[in-house]
């Protein structure tokens, strides 16, 4: 079985834990699509957050497996940290921002309940297990400031899906802060002489795939997300909830390039070298 598992990890180019990240995700995905959403479309919220919890699990296996956090930006972690707390807010017990079907009654939260545990972990070994491999000179991105523009953009776009404006408007600021948190991340790496490690590369590729679903399941259900107008006729709400998904793919647009290019050339166990980028 070792033997079978290794030779498929060379005939792909990857290491072997990435195979076998990738396998079980493919199979609970599955598992999740046909035998608990029973196929509805609205799961594709669900399988949004468990592909930003696969990215993380790559980091996670990056951390494991090199005993370093060198690329790894605290901002970013803190950011995603503050973004999972204010989703899960609503989510836990609330139902309005949930896919309809069964993957929203527990699945979606344990998924985001484990991502959260393991970005709380990462940044456990960013900043006191391996600090001393932490580039904290280069992560230099202030945290605290983007934290409070999510909120208050938030108390100003926040629907009314929930009924209740305080969680309608976390959140928000969880989907706010979860744009921002790419920021930080996409800095340290250009600061750092634009080389991202491969399984840095693909948490950055999930979550690029992760905005893409979720914006998916938004677009469809641009119609049914309500909110109280502030100009009558205009739906605030549903214009910065698409409006922060087309921001973040922007942002990842130009790593999205390199990453596809350097998948094409050298497959997908080496690093992405962001080589002529505009971020810096």
């Amino acid at each position: 079985m070792a033997l079978a598992s290794n030779a498929s990890a060379q005939k792909t180019g990857l290491p072997t834990p990435v195979v076998v990240a990738y396998t079980c995700f493919a199979a609970v995905a599955l598992i999740v699509y046909h035998v608990v959403a029973d196929g509805q479309f609205s799961s594709i919220l669900t399988l949004s957050v468990m592909v930003q919890c696969l990215g993380i699990t790559f980091l996670c296996m990056q951390v494991i497996c090199t005993g370093s956090v060198s690329g790894i930006s605290a901002g970013a972690l803190m950011l995603d940290a503050c973004a999972f707390g204010f989703r899960l807010s609503s989510t836990t017990w609330l139902n309005g921002y949930l896919p309809v079907d069964e993957s929203g009654d527990h699945v979606y939260q344990i998924v985001d309940m484990c991502s959260l545990a393991m970005v709380l972990w990462l940044l456990h070994r960013v900043l006191v297990t391996h600090r001393h491999t932490y580039q904290a000179c280069e992560d230099s991105m202030p945290v605290a400031p983007m934290v409070m523009v999510c909120l208050a953009l938030a108390a100003v776009c926040h629907g009314d899906m929930n009924n209740r404006p305080l969680f309608d408007m976390l959140w928000m600021a969880g989907l706010f802060t979860g744009v921002f948190a790419v920021m930080p991340q996409l800095a340290l790496i250009m600061k750092t002489g634009g080389r991202a490690e491969a399984l840095t590369s693909h948490y950055m590729a999930a979550l690029a795939l992760s905005r893409v679903l979720s914006g998916v399941f938004m677009w469809a259900a641009r119609f049914d997300i309500t909110c109280v107008e502030w100009i009558s006729g205009f739906n605030h709400t549903i214009f910065a909830i698409l409006g922060a998904h087309l921001i973040h793919l922007l942002l990842l647009s130009d790593f999205a390039f390199y990453y596809v290019r350097a998948i094409m050339r050298k497959g997908l166990s080496e690093p992405v070298e962001l080589t002529g980028s505009e971020w810096v």
